[in-house]
């Protein structure tokens, strides 16, 4: 890929997620350091069901791992995660959990 934005509209059920996230995975090093990639939703429910579809492309790619953060969802739980053995690969979140998250410095974006 060129490294350029991508903007995506048509009717639901087209296919734009699956545009997003085979372009993500497509530019993933072979070796993916964690937070390589960061995707924002305005609400849980969206951040959940994208979550939902990386699993379903990566299934055969157990490598990569992918998270979802948000509020409603103890900070503590969200620490484990990021600071535990194999932290995410691919970030999905709220932004108001991601910006608390880099701002306590518990996610660097450095790798993005």
């Amino acid at each position: 890929m060129a490294g350029r934005d991508i903007i995506c509209q048509a009717v639901a059920g087209m296919g734009k997620t699956a545009v997003f996230i085979l372009a993500i995975l497509h530019q993933l090093e072979n070796n993916p350091k964690p937070c390589s990639a960061l995707i924002l939703c305005n609400v849980r429910e969206l951040a959940y069901q994208i979550k939902k579809e990386f699993d379903r492309f990566t299934k055969y790619l157990p490598e990569i791992r992918t998270q979802v953060f948000y509020g409603g969802v103890s900070y503590q739980e969200n620490l484990k995660i990021i600071k535990g053995i194999k932290p995410p690969h691919i970030i999905i979140g709220t932004p108001g959990r991601i910006q608390a998250l880099v701002l306590k410095k518990d996610v660097s974006l450095d790798n993005l």
